[in-house]
């Protein structure tokens, strides 16, 4: 079976476990209802934050809502030099490998509190290019 991959990011308010938590989980479950997911078909997940979310795994949101047979890892993003434009602040995010005949043009991605910019930056970039 094919494994497409299924982006997602948020923000966190707060560099605390329970805001990485309940972030984590808000993402998780957007994504779940969006594609219609069924976690025994999950084939792994990762996980970054920006350097400013240390308080909590990421990955620990998703085992309290039952993923505990996804294997998962957690990082953090790179540091890109200041200014960057695209950067997000206080950011979860990740990518989830799915198996499931449907294409990868039906995957559907979340970028929810404050990480629309990221969306906005993909976006930019699919329409600037040369067809």
């Amino acid at each position: 079976m094919p494994v497409r991959g299924i982006r997602g990011a948020t923000t966190a308010s707060a560099n605390t476990a329970e805001a990485i938590m309940e972030a984590t989980e808000e993402l998780l479950e957007e994504l779940a209802g969006l594609n219609d997911l069924d976690p025994t078909e999950i084939a792994s997940a990762f996980f970054t934050t920006t350097p400013d979310l240390n308080a909590e795994f990421p990955a620990h949101a998703a085992r309290r809502l039952g993923w505990l047979g996804v294997p998962m890892l957690c990082g953090h993003d790179m540091e890109v030099q200041q200014p960057n434009p695209r950067g997000v602040a206080m950011c979860v995010r990740v990518l989830l490998m799915y198996n499931t005949p449907r294409p990868q043009s039906a995957m559907r991605f979340a970028y929810l509190r404050g990480a629309e910019a990221i969306k906005a930056d993909l976006d930019y970039s699919r329409s600037s290019m040369k067809p």
